[in-house]
């Protein structure tokens, strides 16, 4: 029996061939000599921005019926790449962006008070008031770097990324996590956000882990999506947000409750008095329960350790 091509067999099937030797009618336009003007017409038609494929179209995209695709996007591509590279829990920290290590907080002040004499102002005296209490914070920078050591180092080590530290991607505290996760050679994560301004992912995110969202309440989803702990380094009204809407979210028994940290106590208790919220009335008294303070690194994971082993979900580290 002779044996059939596989072009003979597709066609017995009745399937095309994908060799064609002779143009389909749609590949090309109406012919010049039969409307002169038809050419004109098809590249005016195929120029509008209505004939713009939609996935390919940013500004149909941009619209506000559009919002829920956009907002569907911005969850999946996140949450489906963190899947991709096996990540399990997260160890999420926040923190200002503005807190710096030493030597950069000092190279700050010196550069300040260089221009004392050619610019003697209010002004310059207050931003050096600033970059110094700017300079005693940078602890909090040296404190954040080693808990990303701590957190990098956990697990069966580094190339384990079950339990992975996530950030806000930015600088200051935010960095120094990252970069504490980048020393011992760990992955970790950055979730940076679209900004009216341009934003810098910092260099010590692992690149494949380091995504842009546009939605603060998508970035804030997936701060919680798998976090077995939060940290909450000093910082201002982005911090505040974040941690406050985490302990609003416990409170009202809207997710599990996780370990909640708040390193630097004297800084935290002057921000916000929390007992005074006891005794107002407008929260509980087991409310205060709901977080921790520390001060080192090691008080910080100790907690998180003890806190999961106290209830029958110890982390593997």
């Amino acid at each position: 029996m002779q044996k059939q091509s596989k072009e003979q067999t597709g066609e017995q099937f009745g399937k095309v061939s994908k060799k064609h030797q002779k143009p389909f009618p749609w590949q090309h336009p109406k012919a010049e000599e039969e409307e002169p003007e038809a050419l004109e017409r098809v590249k005016a038609i195929m120029e509008h921005s209505n004939f713009i494929q939609a996935d390919r179209d940013p500004a149909f995209l941009r619209r506000d019926e559009v919002r829920g695709l956009r907002l569907e996007a911005d969850y999946l591509k996140p949450e489906l790449l963190l899947r991709e590279h096996g990540i399990e829990h997260t160890i999420v920290v926040f923190g200002s962006t503005r807190i710096k290590e030493e030597a950069e907080a000092k190279r700050l002040i010196a550069q300040l008070e260089s221009q004392r004499e050619a610019k003697d102002s209010e002004t310059l005296e207050q931003e050096l008031r600033i970059a110094r209490r700017i300079l005693a914070k940078s602890l909090y920078y040296e404190t954040a770097r080693a808990f990303g050591r701590i957190v990098g180092s956990c697990g069966k080590g580094p190339e384990d990324a079950r339990i992975t530290l996530m950030t806000g991607g930015g600088p200051g505290i935010m960095e120094a996590a990252n970069r504490g996760a980048y020393d011992v050679g760990a992955k970790s994560i950055g979730l940076n956000i679209t900004l009216p301004h341009e934003q810098y992912p910092n260099p010590y995110i692992t690149p494949e882990l380091c995504f842009q969202v546009h939605y603060f309440a998508i970035r804030k989803l997936h701060f919680l999506r798998r976090a077995k702990a939060l940290v909450i380094f000093p910082g201002g009204f982005g911090t505040l947000d974040e941690c406050f809407e985490t302990l609003t979210l416990v409170q009202t028994r809207k997710i599990d409750p996780i370990p909640i940290v708040f390193v630097g106590e004297s800084y935290w208790r002057g921000i916000v008095n929390f007992e005074m919220l006891v005794e107002e009335g407008t929260i509980d008294p087991e409310d205060i329960d709901i977080f921790h303070f520390a001060e080192t690194a090691d008080e910080a994971w100790e907690h998180i350790v003890q806190w999961h082993r106290a209830g029958g979900t110890p982390l593997e580290v």
